[in-house]
């Protein structure tokens, strides 16, 4: 083969490895504050960006309101991490398809401040219960466990993080809160008073947007995080384990969640 002709493959495989890298934007659901979010969930971009062929922006809504609104209405949330009433939302309206799941499940806790003498969950009926807002998996929840529209606490939906509503509690403007289990473990000094059921943990879903190659880049990327004791920070930042294979069929009837809000 003639140097000629041999750089002019080179060439053409340069130019055919940057057609097919791509610019995604990386969105992450509002449990944080964009600045707290962007602390989270960097160490997670900065790997995308370095072990596959593209190049991802982290976006990160303000809250829950601009989040539920601008998921139904943007065509540039390439990819999405969220929880699991939202990933099968996306699936059953807008194409979207999950690429990986955390291993560890999810639930959520409702959790008596020391005022509180009783801990049944009729007990709770018009007394205040801080959670984030509308329409969060752990609003979600409580509006599924207070079904009678006659029967209903206050949820006081003013927290700006998990963290946050249980500070509410004990600064006594709360009687309750309503986090996710994993958190609650860490206040023996709270009652709890209900679990929720176990749910399929965040998942990242990928818009139609997102080809096929990229799609399998970007899963194997992730699969492969935790192999890599380097790597151990952004995990721990995730509050995760691991990455795992996640499929439609195991986010399949959680959106059933989100039929009470508008815009459903």
């Amino acid at each position: 083969m003639s140097r000629f002709r041999c750089i002019g493959l080179i060439l053409g495989l340069l130019t055919t490895g940057l057609v097919h890298a791509e610019t995604y934007n990386l969105v992450v659901q509002p449990i944080y504050t964009p600045e707290r979010a962007r602390e989270v969930y960097a160490p997670l971009t900065d790997y995308l960006n370095r072990a596959t062929s593209h190049t991802f922006n982290l976006v990160t809504p303000k809250n829950f309101h601009h989040y539920w609104a601008d998921m139904r209405r943007r065509d540039d949330w390439h990819l999405i991490f969220d929880d699991a009433h939202f990933t099968d939302y996306r699936v059953q309206k807008f194409d979207y398809t999950p690429l990986v799941k955390t291993a560890e499940q999810a639930s959520f806790s409702l959790l008596a401040g020391p005022m509180l003498m009783e801990t049944e969950l009729d007990t709770l009926v018009g007394r205040r219960i801080v959670t984030m807002p509308a329409p969060s998996l752990g609003f979600s929840l409580l509006t599924e466990w207070f079904s009678n529209p006659l029967q209903q606490p206050i949820i006081v939906s003013s927290a700006f993080t998990w963290r946050d509503t249980v500070e509410i509690v004990f600064a006594g403007e709360a009687e309750a809160a309503m986090v996710p289990t994993w958190l609650a473990q860490r206040y023996p000094n709270l009652l709890p008073i209900r679990e929720s059921r176990q749910l399929p943990g965040e998942a990242i879903s990928a818009s139609a947007a997102v080809d096929d190659a990229a799609r399998e880049e970007i899963t194997a990327a992730l699969l492969k995080l935790h192999e890599d004791e380097s790597l151990y920070e952004v995990l721990v930042e995730l509050n995760i384990s691991q990455f795992e294979p996640a499929t439609e069929a195991e986010y399949a009837g959680h959106a059933d969640l989100l039929k009470s809000f508008y815009g459903y």
